[in-house]
Parts: C-alpha cells; sequence; structure tokens
C-alpha cells in the first residue's frame, strides 16, 4: 500500500504539471536556469585562471643578499604565476628574527646561518630545511682593532666579544674557543645586532667583534679591523633555506621553484663575480671595492639536504645543548624533509 500511495502521489504531481498555465511557468523557469548558465559560463570564460584557481602564497623572509637579488629580478614571480601563487617579501636583519617570524606564521621561507635553526628547533619552532649552500667558512671572522695588543685567539680570554646571539656567528665562536685551549666561559659576551656591534666596536667598548659579511667586509675596509680568525678550520658555515613543515607539506612545487631560481643565481655569480659585486653594491649600499673583497672569499653553490648535512647540524645541536645555550637536547632529523625522512 505505501508503493501505491507512492505512485498515486507521483501521478498527482503529474496532474498538477498538467494543469493550465503551468506549461508557460515551466517553460519560464526553464528560460532563466538556461540564461544564467550561460551568464555563468561567460564569466568564467573571461576570469584568468590564476583568480579562478585557489590562490596560494609564498611570503619570503630575506636578509639582504642573494635573495633580495631573486627579489629584483622577479624571475621567481614569473615561474609561481602559472601555479597562482603570489609572493611577498619581508627583509629582516639577522636570522634568529627570521626564525622567530616562521615560529608565528608571519613567513613561509627564508635564508639563516648554520646555528639559528638549532635555537629555533630547540624552542619549539616548526622549522624543515628546505636546501643548503656549500660551505663558505671564509664569510665569518672575529675582527679586532688594528692597533690591538690580541694577536692569537688565546689573547680573548677576558675580554669583551661582541656577537648576534644564537646566529652563525655564535657556533663558530664556541668551537673557535674550543679548538684553541678556551672554556666558552672564559670570555665576556656582549649580545648585539651587527649595526650595534660595529658601532661598540669603532668606539672601543668592545675589545673584538665576531661577524658575518658584509659587515665582515666593511669593517676591514672602513674602519681598518683586523682579522683574528676566519672560519676556515673551524666550521663549515653553510647557510640553509628554511620552510614550515606545514607549508612545506601542502607546497612542495613551490619551494623546489624557489631553491632552483636561487642556485640559477648562485651559479651566475660564480661565474660573474664582477657584475655580482656590483649588484650587491647596491643592495647593500656599499662602495663595490668593499663588496669585491667579500665576493672574493665567496664559495658559490646551492645543495639539496642529505644525511650528511643534517649529522653536521646534530653537533651543532650537541654542543650548544652541552653549553646550556638551548632548553632541551634535539634530533635535527626532526626538521628534515618529508622525502628524506627521519631515518
Amino acid at each position: 500500500m505505501q508503493l501505491d500511495q507512492g505512485n498515486r502521489f507521483h501521478r498527482k504531481d503529474n496532474m498538477s504539471d498538467n494543469k493550465p498555465g503551468n506549461h508557460k511557468n515551466r517553460a519560464g523557469r526553464r528560460r532563466r536556469l538556461l540564461q544564467a548558465g550561460i551568464g555563468m559560463a561567460a564569466v568564467a570564460a573571461l576570469t584568468p585562471f590564476a583568480v579562478r584557481a585557489a590562490q596560494r602564497e609564498l611570503r619570503v623572509g630575506y636578509q639582504k643578499g642573494l635573495l633580495s637579488l631573486l627579489k629584483k629580478r622577479g624571475t621567481l614571480e614569473q615561474r609561481l604565476a602559472p601555479l597562482g601563487v603570489a609572493v611577498k617579501w619581508i627583509e629582516f636583519s639577522a636570522g634568529p628574527v627570521q626564525l622567530e617570524a616562521l615560529n608565528v606564521g608571519s613567513i613561509d621561507f627564508g635564508d639563516v646561518g648554520e646555528a639559528p635553526p638549532i635555537f629555533a628547533q630547540a624552542n619549539g619552532t616548526p622549522i624543515v630545511y628546505v636546501a643548503a649552500t656549500v660551505p663558505r667558512p671564509a664569510v665569518e671572522a672575529v675582527l679586532v682593532p688594528a692597533t690591538s695588543a690580541i694577536r692569537a685567539v688565546a689573547d680573548l680570554k677576558g675580554k669583551k666579544i661582541a656577537l648576534n646571539k644564537g646566529s652563525n656567528v655564535h657556533y663558530f665562536l664556541v668551537k673557535l674557543l674550543q679548538k684553541n685551549g678556551l672554556n666558552y666561559s672564559d670570555v665576556n659576551l656582549v649580545w648585539l645586532a651587527p649595526a650595534d656591534a660595529r658601532a661598540a666596536f669603532e668606539k672601543g667598548v668592545v675589545d673584538a667583534w665576531v661577524i658575518w659579511e658584509p659587515f665582515f667586509a666593511a669593517a676591514e675596509q672602513t674602519l681598518a679591523a683586523r682579522i683574528l680568525a676566519d672560519a676556515g678550520g673551524v666550521v663549515k658555515n653553510r647557510a640553509y633555506y628554511f620552510s614550515s613543515k606545514d607549508y612545506a607539506q601542502k607546497n612542495g612545487d613551490v619551494l623546489s621553484i624557489a631553491v632552483e631560481e636561487l642556485n640559477k643565481i648562485d651559479i651566475w655569480g660564480k661565474a660573474n663575480r664582477s657584475e655580482l659585486a656590483a649588484e650587491l653594491s647596491a643592495v647593500w649600499g656599499l662602495p663595490k671595492p668593499v663588496v669585491d673583497v667579500l665576493v672574493a672569499r665567496s664559495s658559490f653553490g646551492t645543495e639539496p639536504i642529505n644525511r650528511s648535512i643534517l649529522a653536521e647540524q646534530q653537533v651543532i645541536a650537541d654542543t650548544f645543548f652541552e653549553l646550556k645555550l638551548i632548553p632541551r637536547q634535539i634530533d635535527v632529523r626532526d626538521a628534515a624533509p618529508a622525502a628524506l625522512g627521519r631515518s
């Protein structure tokens, strides 16, 4: 009986449609639906694909350097536009601040020295390594005034040394002291950002300054600073490109393109050092002869993250934990690219 009732209701609907005037109403509805469909199709045809597609964004945190050249050239935007990816650039003065921005979700990609990722991971930042540069030990150093009585690393005992806490030079100084028979506690560290450290160094408030390029070459050339020791034979001093775990998981194609474009500039710079110095001179606002010095001692090349590179970072992490510079022991493999895995 339920089936018969259903058939009866169905037949009733058909009968109501056959009432006078309903044919005209039905035709009108069809006409309106057809017109609406044509209108929607026309809008879709005229809308650019990048707008119609789910919009993505790459927020690049950068320090003045290679990423500045990539920004200026616009090739990253050109590569990512067909994927519907917009690029936003945010400038920083040092690596630790960049990674703070990553932790709060303000950037998706950036470049940093070897030490900041260790501090970031220890503090819970969801960082993942994306790529690394080749070792560059000649582009960081301990500087002293030209007239300083400090002639050897051992002479740093009891002296005031300026450096940026948590930066690449932080680890360099730790290993340099160890290599020369000094303890970390044998020196008085003064935590200063590069601009403030330069001012303190120039005024004689500190006895030495541990710094990276281009501040290194600028001090050497304009303040007559003397190199006490660079990182050669002490640390490798790679730079790293990083992202967040969430962004890397969802946007691996975007990150791969960013690294490809950076490596193109790296390769070009190695073959065209004078032209590279000219471009970086404009970026940093430094005389070209100063930049020529740092370009001459630079190494070029970008490499994928591998287990050997992660092992290098693990040594840094273990060293910092032993010195109680980080709050907990970490496993750097937790920040490995997903393709590499933790094993």
